[in-house]
């Protein structure tokens, strides 16, 4: 596995070191270790049954685990309650809310960490609020229920939801399910400016190609960290073909890296 470079150690957003988790009776990570720069993009990925959702679940303290998780520096299971969702945000599959809530609504949940007990939302709430419903395109239909929304509608509601937190750190599972190739890419370059604000998104991604643009990818196989480097290294590129046994192959193309379906001899990168 590739090192973290030494000058990053100072700014690593999370941090699992010896993380093991269960799921029923079967075993799903083993004692697996690594750090997650700040104010980087990192892409999970890996072939079905890597542990890549259940890492992302064990990060943002959603899953009972061995082993210890640092958020931002502190203990993640320290961290008071508030706090923790306040500095981290969470965008999960197949995520559940209210039909008849509002899509407004449902994005005001995201502030919940940040208002008083029974309080109103404050002129800040709703000014995060409409970012973020701007941000994800979902202002125009502000006022429709959630039920009433397509799967691509509704997952950007949820998408805004996450957003309006404004925390420093975003995990988010699949976000891309049900988003239309235009509203992919809106994806994409919305991760783009938040990372350039200084937030750190930690995505997995199915979406290999997609998962390319990131900063780092952390490449995972059977519950364990196969590999972590940068997206644009040769090496991480040779990592990818393996994990996914050569069936996938990485290419440049048009000032991009690219993972196309592999039909013939591999081309390894210089």
């Amino acid at each position: 596995m590739a090192a973290i470079p030494p000058d990053a150690i100072n700014s690593v957003a999370v941090h699992a070191h010896g993380v093991g988790a269960r799921l029923g009776n079967a075993e799903v990570l083993h004692g697996l270790s690594l750090a997650l720069p700040a104010a980087r993009w990192t892409s999970i990925v890996g072939p079905n049954g890597a542990g890549k959702s259940t890492l992302l679940k064990v990060l943002a303290g959603l899953l009972p685990h061995s082993g210890t998780v640092t958020l931002l520096g502190r203990s993640l299971a320290e961290l008071p309650a508030r706090a923790r969702a306040q500095q981290l945000s969470w965008l999960g599959q197949n995520e559940s809310s209210a039909d008849d809530l509002t899509a407004y609504d449902v994005a005001m949940l995201g502030r919940l960490p940040h208002q008083a007990w029974l309080a109103p939302p404050s002129a800040q709430d709703h000014a995060a609020v409409e970012r973020a419903l701007r941000a994800t395109h979902a202002w125009d239909w502000r006022e429709r229920a959630l039920g009433q929304l397509s799967g691509g509608e509704r997952q950007r509601v949820l998408l805004a939801r996450a957003l309006a937190v404004e925390a420093q750190v975003l995990l988010m599972d699949e976000p891309l399910a049900n988003l239309d190739p235009p509203h992919q890419t809106d994806w994409l370059l919305m991760v783009r400016e938040l990372v350039a604000g200084g937030k750190t998104v930690i995505s997995v991604l199915h979406e290999i190609s997609f998962a390319l643009h990131a900063d780092d990818m952390v490449i995972m196989a059977g519950g364990r960290v196969a590999y972590q480097g940068a997206c644009g290294d040769a090496a991480t590129h040779r990592a990818l073909e393996r994990v996914f046994d050569r069936r996938i192959a990485v290419y440049p193309l048009a000032g991009q890296w690219v993972a196309l379906p592999h039909t013939g001899p591999v081309a390894h990168n210089p």
